[in-house]
């Protein structure tokens, strides 16, 4: 094991809302994902919508001051929402991608079908199916909650096997060896 999947990495998930924005940090090394922390920042919809949009920005400043993930992932924004909620999540997402900056948190986007697909192995599972595998993943005794939580918590686990795959395609480059025609076993197969 090289030295990269023996370090850890804080990894902090967020999954965008204006009423509801979820987070979720763990820990990631190697091929184990470990439950840091999870919760959410809740928003009324009595507020103003910047007052709102600055509640969600400090609260993702304040998991980042306390947690200090190296990385945030977020999960994207999907077609199906009409243009009034798309906008109002697209502004979440924007003071969330600024906190990020502000703290030097590098930012990583997820769509939800790659999300599903990194944390159930298919792009159309149910949100139920992605919740049932964050508790498998994180070896937990019940679905986190809320459900928001566990959501951003799938965001993570998501960048953790992204990450997890991006090095393992680095290290086969660099470490391929070279193998001649002379090096045949007997079977004809090369070693």
């Amino acid at each position: 094991m090289d030295t990269l999947t023996k370090t850890a990495q804080l990894i902090l998930g967020l999954d965008p809302g204006t009423a509801v924005t979820g987070w979720g940090v763990i820990e990631y090394r190697g091929d184990k994902s470990r439950l840091v922390a999870h919760g959410t920042i809740a928003t009324s919809a009595k507020d103003p919508a910047h007052e709102r949009l600055q509640q969600i920005y400090l609260g993702v400043l304040d998991v980042i001051d306390q947690y200090r993930p190296e990385v945030a992932a977020i999960e994207e924004l999907f077609g199906g929402v009409n243009i009034k909620t798309a906008l109002a999540v697209g502004q979440a997402r924007g003071v969330i991608v600024l906190a990020c900056a502000e703290r030097g948190v590098t930012p990583s986007d997820y769509t939800p079908l790659r999300i599903k697909q990194a944390v159930v192995g298919y792009g159309r599972a149910s949100k139920l199916q992605v919740q049932q595998m964050v508790k498998v993943l994180l070896a937990l005794p019940k679905v986190p909650t809320p459900d928001h939580a566990a959501d951003a918590l799938g965001v993570a686990i998501c960048h953790a096997h992204s990450q997890s795959v991006s090095n393992f395609l680095k290290a086969g480059t660099q470490e391929t060896p070279m193998i001649s025609s002379s090096s045949k076993s007997k079977r004809g197969i090369r070693p």
